[in-house]
């Protein structure tokens, strides 16, 4: 509140209010009013007398609610809104949010000004505190410093303090999380001390808290840094242990350092690692391969001999598209940038790429479990009501998204685009069937459904089996993708399949499906076009003579041809 404004009017020393609480004795003021209104009157008496409200100490509070028991007040029928305001105007509560505002605006300097005016005045604080103060800490190369971006000195200064007031946190026995041992493993790497981030992953078991891969990256990246391969692998280990997962960062520093120290079958088992998990790889790690291939350190390895049936035996237990026999052949590796035509054909070395087969048993599996999750999230009976229908209508050839498809391109929903999408599906069928067009049920009865043609074009398809309306305050999402799984055919969209529901999936089984199923529609100038997948797998091969092939993730622009690095040698 700013003095001078006509709300600070009744903190002038001359009005009747100061007059009223200065005269009369707190003690009998307290005795007579309710708890809310003495936690108020505190906070009112701090700004009479010029108390900034963060100056407020613990025990102003418990020296009212102590008053309040004595004089018989019935302190528990405060209501659940009073106690929430209790709360945030308590000592922790305002300490909490000029916290939250130094974290929003980077401000490390009031941060700590704040933090050591609590420990003056006794203010206990409590986990949140302690995270939003490491976070900050730990954040030191970004946040300012009187206005001013911190410098090398002064962001090393608040590493340093961070990690005080972490061995505080514990010394006050406040219990920590997954995010407070994740922000002081952060100021250990910042001090370059990746044997002190490792130490704290460690730790954590502990405290029963479970490790996040990002609780590991700290360690992992210090150690990679540093050249330390076998603590980096250590680091590797101990995630595997705890079921973490490493994704393309943590997997493309391990193949750099592998690399620079001439680890070439931790360099081997690395690429099958992102074959198996990653599949297609940024520019950054397809460059750090490609330093490989060309190194003279991989021109020294490989097997001049090896058993060519024993090679192809693995290639067809393993689906195709990788043996894992380890390197084969000898000599200097040919690394080029290149294309992958239509056919799958390598525009480099002439390779035909492979098509990755996917066990039936396993899209059996994700069905069931999609099934499963579907129910929990929709109506259990309208879903399961759908799956009798399709248990009566199909199987398809392919499934449509019909909302995606009908806005694509487009202001308003077009019937005659959907059209066009069925029709070219139509054709390409081999049974010539029509698709299952799934659409919810408020575009089959309102707005462009009611003009007489789509009302037409509806009715033909509702008569062909083709058509499904989803239930209102359904996600057709659910709807299409059971639909295109179970009937392993399909799925016609151009959604992306990134939100919240398909993370739900949780599985590296959905990414290789929908790669060899999703069909893209393009529409532009010279009309509508049906992109369907490639005969090939777009994932890391490596072919029966020793050659790899890694794709390089692509954009959703598909006018633009995906790039592959194509590494292979000479054949004898």
């Amino acid at each position: 509140m700013q003095r001078g404004s006509s709300l600070a009017s009744p903190f002038n020393r001359t009005s009747p209010l100061f007059a009223f609480f200065t005269q009369m004795p707190l003690l009998s003021i307290f005795r007579n009013s309710s708890y809310t209104f003495c936690r108020s009157l505190l906070l009112y008496h701090s700004c009479l007398f010029a108390r900034p409200v963060h100056n407020i100490q613990a025990n102003d509070l418990s020296v009212t609610k102590q008053i309040c028991e004595s004089s018989g007040m019935a302190t528990d029928k405060v209501s659940d809104k009073s106690k929430k305001k209790a709360r945030w105007m308590s000592p922790e509560g305002l300490l909490r949010s000029e916290l939250n505002m130094c974290s929003r605006h980077g401000d490390i300097v009031k941060a700590f000004h704040l933090y050591d005016e609590a420990q003056i005045n006794g203010i206990q604080l409590n986990q949140h505190h302690y995270n939003v103060l490491l976070y900050l800490c730990s954040s030191g190369s970004s946040v300012k410093l009187n206005g001013d971006e911190v410098d090398a000195n002064a962001s090393s200064l608040c590493y340093r303090r961070g990690i005080e007031i972490f061995r505080q946190m514990i010394i006050d026995k406040v219990p920590p999380n997954e995010a407070t041992f994740t922000n002081a493993a952060r100021l250990a790497l910042a001090l370059e001390d990746p044997e002190m981030a490792f130490d704290l992953v460690k730790q954590m078991k502990g405290f029963n808290i479970l490790p996040k891969l990002r609780s590991y990256g700290p360690a992992l990246f210090g150690f990679c840094k540093k050249g330390m391969a076998d603590r980096a692998y250590e680091v590797d280990a101990h995630m595997v242990e705890s079921r973490v997962m490493p994704e393309e960062p943590e997997l493309s520093a391990l193949l750099k350092l592998s690399a620079d120290v001439k680890r070439e079958d931790k360099v081997y088992e690395i690429l099958h690692r992102l074959r198996a998990t990653v599949r297609q790889v940024t520019y950054s790690t397809v460059g750090i391969i490609e330093d490989w291939f060309k190194s003279e350190d991989a021109s020294k390895v490989g097997k001049e001999n090896w058993d060519t049936s024993k090679v192809r035996e693995e290639i067809l237990m393993g689906g195709g598209g990788w043996h894992g026999q380890g390197w084969l052949g000898n000599g200097q590796w040919r690394a080029v940038r290149t294309q992958i035509d239509e056919k799958g054909v390598c525009h480099s070395c002439g390779e035909k790429l492979t098509c990755i087969d996917i066990d039936p048993r396993e899209t059996e599996n994700f069905a069931t479990s999609l099934s499963k999750l579907a129910c929990k999230r929709e109506v259990r009976t309208d879903f399961l009501q759908f799956q009798e229908w399709l248990q009566q209508h199909g199987p398809f050839d392919a499934v449509v998204d019909g909302a995606n498809l009908g806005l694509a391109n487009q202001k308003t929903f077009s019937f005659y685009q959907l059209n066009t999408v069925v029709g070219k599906l139509h054709q390409m069928s081999p049974l010539k069937r029509l698709p299952l067009i799934i659409l919810h049920r408020s575009r089959v009865t309102g707005g462009p459904a009611q003009n007489p043609r789509n009302k037409n074009l509806l009715e033909f398809w509702k008569k062909s089996g083709a058509l499904y309306a989803t239930p209102a305050g359904s996600n057709d999402d659910w709807y299409w993708l059971y639909a295109a799984v179970s009937c392993n055919c399909l799925l016609v969209t151009n959604d992306e399949m990134r939100d919240h529901l398909f993370q739900l999936l949780g599985t590296s089984f959905f990414p290789r499906w929908k790669e060899k199923h999703q069909v893209r529609v393009s529409v532009s100038t010279s009309g509508l076009a049906v992109n369907v997948p490639p005969p090939y797998s777009i994932v890391i091969q490596e072919s029966e003579n020793g050659s790899w092939h890694v794709p390089t993730i692509k954009g959703d622009d598909l006018e633009t041809p995906r790039q592959w690095l194509c590494a292979t040698r000479a054949r004898k």
